[in-house]
């Protein structure tokens, strides 16, 4: 006897088979129509850029005076206001002069008696000198008038260097400041015993105008600093002539600039840079001893630069390199060189042309030969000079 299956089931098993013969022919459809990679692009324009080195400096004083007790004696008063500029030959402190004064006194005294004993040996002598004429005195008696002579005006110039040393010693009792400067705090007081068997010190006079900047550089970076410097006064273009200016800790620019003083270069042996300076003018005071700014120096200009943001800049064994977008949509390495950086874009030279457009976001996605889709970026702020 044959079996019926029912209309029902006949139907089913097709379909069934329909279904699993069309599921892999969707998977290879959308396998074989994988979307484009989309990537963000800028558009890379030739310019002429400042090149910018920053660099932390620390303020120090052009000229640094220790004042310091010369005679020994008790100060008598603090003639100046602690903190206040001085000029040079300003009192600072005086000292008791009493006992200096009689060491002048006496020195004085000693010089009269020999002054008086030189007078009446030069009139020994001269009389001594009329007696021999007339052969009435030997010859020994001259010659030893003569050297009484000689004698008591050595000790004259003696008694003379010894009171214009009693009269110096008494001027130290007026303590001046040998610069102008600014006066530091007091390091004694009224009553003090000073400068008995060492040079007591006083107080100090710095001159903080100009100022000095100290900064250090990398000895392979010192060539550049010195082409800076020594390209001032050579009948280069203004525009790339080198100038430092200073930015103070709050980040605002400090109104004067300075220039580069290459005179103490000596090599640290334990971090192979080399101890650099500037001079700024100073004439408001603003700038102290011991703050710590950051040194802009500009030198020169970059002919020919792209300014191109950080994330498109990328790095191989070889070198820095970006990624472009050339005419048929495809993916192309091209090598830089970086010149440093303002905040937000690197500043490059290189195998860049004019209108190239550089991959900025997206980098993840591609790779060279590959096929995208550029969307440009959007507008962004004019670029600022080169820092390194």
């Amino acid at each position: 006897m044959k079996s019926i299956l029912p209309l029902g089931a006949v139907l089913i098993v097709p379909a069934l088979l329909l279904v699993a013969c069309d599921k892999p022919v969707a998977q290879n459809v959308s396998s074989s129509a994988m979307p484009v990679p989309k990537v963000t692009v800028v558009r890379a324009r030739a310019q002429s850029v400042p090149l910018i080195h920053e660099l932390v400096g620390r303020l120090a004083a052009t000229r640094v005076a220790q004042i310091r007790a010369r005679v020994a004696g008790i100060i008598l008063s603090r003639v100046y206001t602690e903190g206040t500029d001085v000029k040079a030959g300003d009192v600072l402190f005086r000292i008791d002069p009493a006992q200096l004064e009689v060491t002048l006194h006496a020195q004085a005294a000693a010089l009269a008696k020999a002054e008086a004993d030189a007078a009446n040996a030069a009139l020994i002598a001269k009389r001594y000198l009329e007696l021999r004429e007339k052969r009435t005195l030997a010859q020994q008696d001259l010659d030893t008038a003569l050297a009484n002579e000689r004698t008591t005006a050595a000790v004259v110039k003696q008694a003379l260097a010894n009171v214009e040393s009693a009269k110096l010693n008494l001027s130290y009792a007026t303590v001046t400041a040998p610069i102008a400067g600014r006066a530091g705090r007091a390091l004694v007081t009224e009553g003090a015993l000073v400068g008995l068997n060492e040079a007591t010190p006083l107080t100090t006079v710095e001159r903080i105008d100009p100022i000095y900047v100290n900064f250090s550089q990398s000895v392979a970076e010192l060539a550049w600093l010195e082409d800076a410097g020594n390209s001032l006064g050579q009948g280069v273009d203004s525009r790339s002539a080198p100038k430092m200016e200073i930015v103070l800790p709050d980040g605002t620019l400090y109104p004067h600039t300075g220039t580069l003083d290459f005179s103490g270069k000596n090599v640290d042996p334990t971090t192979g840079a080399v101890s650099l300076r500037a001079v700024v003018p100073n004439p408001a005071k603003r700038l102290l001893p011991g703050m710590f700014v950051t040194l802009r120096l500009t030198a020169g200009r970059i002919d020919h630069a792209f300014s191109i943001p950080q994330a498109a800049v990328q790095r191989d064994s070889s070198g820095a390199f970006v990624l472009i977008v050339n005419a048929a949509s495809k993916v192309e390495q091209r090598r830089v060189e970086t010149h440093g950086m303002t905040r937000e874009d690197w500043i490059l030279t290189g195998a860049l042309a004019d209108g190239d457009q550089v991959i900025v976001l997206g980098l993840q996605k591609v790779k060279p030969g590959a096929e995208v889709k550029a969307e440009a970026a959007a507008d962004t702020a004019p670029t600022a000079p080169a820092k390194s």
